[in-house]
């Protein structure tokens, strides 16, 4: 009944831990987000939300054990009453077992076996928590799911045929997404990829391109409709093995954080160097890498940090192309590329398109002008097809509609855009029983609370380190997510009722310690010196399992790192078709832990066995001084009672904490991380108050002679003797580092960096953030709703304000015809929209802030033409209707920037060019020669 209980209350606790890992997770895992919207005190306070609902699970589970520990000391007087009772009347009528030696030995037999179920408590707390624990685990192990059970088939059922060349066919395909089976995002979808040939997707963000990439990889079954291959069932095919012959770039490309080389490995696993090098080559990626101190073993970081968006969806690229793919799918492949790049890696998509099914989602319709045939999408179904010259022979064609619209963009000028006594016995246990509840009680409520302030605190310490500091591998999301979620663990398996039970026990030990002296100090002595020996092993005991402690720790933290990788990628990796890879990586390190596991506790084990010989050694010679000093006449049996049941105390105690040991190591080890991490000073510190105070900000920036390397990769200099000015109002281009300085995430190497002339070290880091409003080539946003995501971390927004930034962002149309409209919940990372439409609700989160300085880097890379040059109107309204805007644009697409006051161009760190538009086409240098690319490009 009792395991019962607490197992609900466990079950219920795991699922609110459960919610504040989720809040975790997303929070390092957007750091930059979280950071640039000054949202640490938004997320500290959600975080702590989770938590509190934990609490009176604590409570309760502390009641519940209370109320057992309380019965069992009842049940020990209880013992003694009887036995003591029962033996004087036995005595008193001189009955022939009523011996004292007799009566002590039964009343001690029984007292020693309740003495044990009393031991047990802790672990039968563990024992149940453990059970709820495992509920959840094995439910998940016995799910079915019909679709995915064929990727660890290991080939045993399905099409094995790697010849997936055959035509690819759509045929009148209906299809919901299961979180909003409301919403139908493909209507009677009716397409053809002919073998051999490109076949492109065009249209709006949202009207399901992207969607058809998932239904052909079979993330998704359609709800009706087939879809087939060589004119057979998609669904006969084997899903590991259809992935594996699939080649696919996606538009948001993830890399894991391991090197470059093993990255691009994972698209093909036996792939040679020379295979590896060559698809780097094809990809335009292999000079870049070259260039890298460690090359192709540069560490990328978690999520591929280290490396700029071009550099990531090139090595991405690379991956694609090792594996020599039947079919290659790219999803906005070239999106982050500059024109340069583009045009050398769409000639190599080109060539390795050739022999192959190809297809391609794009808003840059001039990537997809010698595709075979173009699909153009409008609200989830094809509105037209045909050539490009097809489309645009037809004059009311909504094809030549959009790429009017591009080729008119490129004409015209942009603006600036992108980025936790015998006779008292019985009310003696009756007291006892109430002291027990309320001890248990206490430590439960104290226990809890001393976690919930634990966890809040280090989660704020995490949010006060400088980004320099998640750059380390040691610190990537994952294990600092697990570090947060065990630690915390750790210390609550030892501040709550446990540490009731280690209290009391060392008050026994010191009490009986102190009366035995005092009644016999020969029988004193002997228990004395064989404690001390058993504390010495039991000391050594306690330092062994904080070591294990750390060791698994590390491991276990990689192992959670490598699944929270994986899970908030599960698209990419089965786009690979490298789940038994990722399963070895993962077991690999779980059979590591385990061994290191078993060997530590062989010693444990052999510590605890001598532990408790020693205890039951020095009852032996108890009972034995006892026997010597009766025979000598040196001691009353009175006496000898009382010393005897101090002994009994004494030993008890001992046994008591012996439970707790493995606890009391992996706890001290625990608040030894948490107090390195609370005394640690960080080198920017993000929740700092101090600093002056950015009043009647201009949006003036210079950067004097700024150097910059990254604190992971210094030896490479990013940043070289940097000369900027931006004067308040003014527009300009620059690159993604100044912005990532500007937004103190680093500081600069050497040089100063002025805000209204002032170092930006001297002001208040909140102060500087909320002049900025950023918008990255990434948008991150949070599992909350629409509205709640536009309005971070503000309270009490009227929606009006909202509906406001959404309009200006062009996205207000798409969520007011969402059946929940502004309420709409945006999934994990905004899972549940297109990157098109993540982009613009990001763009009206920084609007919505009203910023002095807009900082857009790439920010409409997602958009197609028609709603980017939307975007760009508005962005331009706003930078007339206020002349002191200041904008600082990272961009690709040069005609986005050319209205700017100032452009930048940046090359190896240095800034070699800084002029107006006309005035650097004028000049006929590195501009002209990037302007003239685009031209041709287009």
């Amino acid at each position: 009944m009792l395991k019962q209980f607490v197992a609900k209350e466990t079950i219920n606790q795991l699922k609110a831990y459960s919610k504040a890992d989720e809040t975790a997770q997303e929070v390092f895992s957007s750091l930059r987000t979280v950071l640039s919207l000054n949202g640490g005190e938004f997320e500290k306070k959600r975080y702590q939300t989770n938590l509190l609902t934990t609490r009176e699970s604590n409570i309760r589970k502390g009641i519940a054990l209370g109320i057992y520990s309380g019965w069992n000391c009842l049940i020990l007087y209880v013992i003694y009453f009887v036995g003591f009772i029962a033996g004087s009347y036995l005595t008193y009528t001189e009955h022939e077992k009523g011996s004292i030696g007799n009566i002590i030995a039964v009343v001690m037999i029984f007292v020693q076996d309740s003495s044990f179920i009393g031991y047990a408590s802790p672990f039968l707390q563990s024992l149940a928590e453990a059970r709820a624990a495992a509920t959840a685990v094995y439910r998940l192990i016995e799910e079915e799911n019909v679709t995915e059970m064929q990727i660890l088939d290991d080939y045993e059922s399905g099409q094995k045929s790697t010849d997936i060349n055959g035509d690819i066919q759509f045929e009148n395909v209906d299809f919901t997404y299961p979180a909003r089976k409301d919403v139908k995002v493909i209507r009677h979808l009716n397409l053809v990829a002919r073998a051999g040939e490109t076949t492109a997707l065009v249209g709006k963000s949202g009207s399901g391109k992207s969607t058809t990439i998932s239904l052909l990889l079979r993330f998704y079954e359609p709800a009706s409709g087939h879809i087939t291959i060589n004119n057979q069932l998609i669904s006969d095919y084997n899903i590991k093995n259809l992935r594996q012959n699939v080649g696919v770039v996606s538009q948001e490309p993830y890399l894991f954080g391991t090197t470059i080389y093993d990255n691009i490995r994972y698209g093909k696993e036996d792939a040679s160097n020379i295979e590896i090098e060559k698809a780097a080559k094809q990809a335009n990626a292999h000079d870049f890498i070259m260039k890298l101190p460690n090359k192709y073993e540069t560490l990328v970081g978690e999520s591929g940090i280290q490396l700029s968006g071009g550099e990531k969806q090139r090595i991405a690229l690379a991956r694609a192309l090792v594996k020599q793919p039947a079919l290659l799918l790219l999803d906005e492949a070239t999106s982050a590329l500059d024109n340069a790049s583009e045009g050398i890696v769409q000639e190599a998509l080109d060539r390795a398109s050739i022999g192959r099914t190809t297809i391609v989602v794009s808003h840059r319709l001039s990537t997809i002008r010698n595709a075979h045939q173009i699909y153009v999408f409008d609200n989830g179904t094809v509105i037209e097809h045909g050539t490009h010259e097809k489309l645009m022979a037809n004059e009311e064609s909504a094809y030549q509609e959009l790429f009017q619209a591009q080729q008119r963009e490129h004409m015209e000028s942009g603006n600036y855009q992108s980025t936790s006594k015998i006779c008292d016995e019985k009310q003696t246990g009756v007291v006892t029983f109430v002291i027990r509840f309320v001890q248990f009680t206490a430590f439960a409520v104290s226990g809890s609370k001393l976690t919930e302030r634990i966890r809040i605190k280090t989660f704020e310490c995490l949010l006060r380190q400088e980004v320099a500091y998640f750059d380390r591998p040691e610190n990537n999301c994952g294990a600092v997510c697990t570090r947060l979620s065990s630690d915390g663990s750790a210390v609550q398996q030892f501040t709550g009722p446990r540490l009731g039970i280690f209290c009391e026990a060392l008050s026994m030990f010191v009490i009986a310690l102190i009366l035995g002296f005092f009644y016999s100090w020969q029988i004193s002595c002997i228990v004395f010196l064989c404690i001390l020996l058993a504390c010495a092993i039991a000391y050594i005991n306690i330092r062994v399992q904080g070591q294990l402690f750390e060791h698994c720790g590390m491991l276990q933290g990689r192992a959670s790192s490598l699944a929270v990788e994986v899970l908030h990628n599960m698209r990419t990796i089965k786009q690979l078709a490298v789940e038994d890879i990722v399963l070895q990586q993962y077991s690999d390190f779980i059979s590591e832990n385990f061994r290191i596991t078993r060997n530590y506790s062989i010693v444990i084990g052999l510590n605890l066995s001598g532990i408790f010989a020693i205890i039951t050694y020095n009852i032996a010679m108890i009972y034995w001084c006892v026997l010597v000093l009766i025979e000598h006449n040196e001691m009353k049996m009175n006496d000898i009672i009382k010393v005897f049941a101090f002994a009994m105390f004494f030993v008890q105690s001992i046994r008591s904490v012996l439970t707790m040991m493995e606890d009391l190591g992996t706890s001290l080890s625990a608040i030894h991380s948490f107090f390195e991490l609370f005394d640690r000073t960080p080198l920017i510190d993000n929740s700092s108050t101090t600093g002056q105070e950015l009043v009647d900000f201009r949006g003036q920036i210079d950067f004097d002679q700024v150097n910059f390397v990254y604190p992971t990769r210094s030896q490479v200099r990013v940043l070289n003797n940097f000369q900027l000015s931006i004067q308040s109002g003014v527009s300009g281009s620059g690159k993604s580092t100044v912005i990532q300085l500007l937004e103190r995430f680093y500081d600069v190497t050497n040089g100063t960096l002025f805000i209204d002339g002032i170092d930006i070290r001297q002001l208040n880091i909140h102060s500087v953030r909320s002049c900025f409003g950023l918008v990255s080539q990434e948008p991150i946003l949070f599992d909350l709703t629409i509205a709640d995501n536009i309005a971070y971390s503000k309270n009490d927004v009227p929606i009006i304000d909202i509906i406001e930034a959404a309009t200006k962002a062009n996205i207000h149309e798409f969520i007011n015809n969402l059946p929940e409209g502004y309420q709409t919940k945006v999934g994990r990372s905004g899972s549940q929209l297109s990157g098109g439409q993540k982009q613009r609700i990001a763009i009206a989160r920084a609007l919505f802030r009203r910023p002095k300085v807009l900082l857009l880097d790439e920010a409409t890379s997602a958009m197609d033409s028609h709603n980017e040059k939307i975007v760009q109107n508005v962005l331009e309204e706003i930078q007339t209707s206020n002349p002191d805007q200041t904008s600082l644009i990272i961009a690709h697409r040069l005609s986005t920037i050319r209205s700017c006051d100032l452009i930048g161009v940046l090359d190896k760190g240095y800034l070699i060019e800084c002029d107006t538009h006309s005035e650097l086409m004028r000049r006929r240098a590195a501009y002209y020669r990037m302007v003239s690319r685009d031209s041709e490009a287009l």
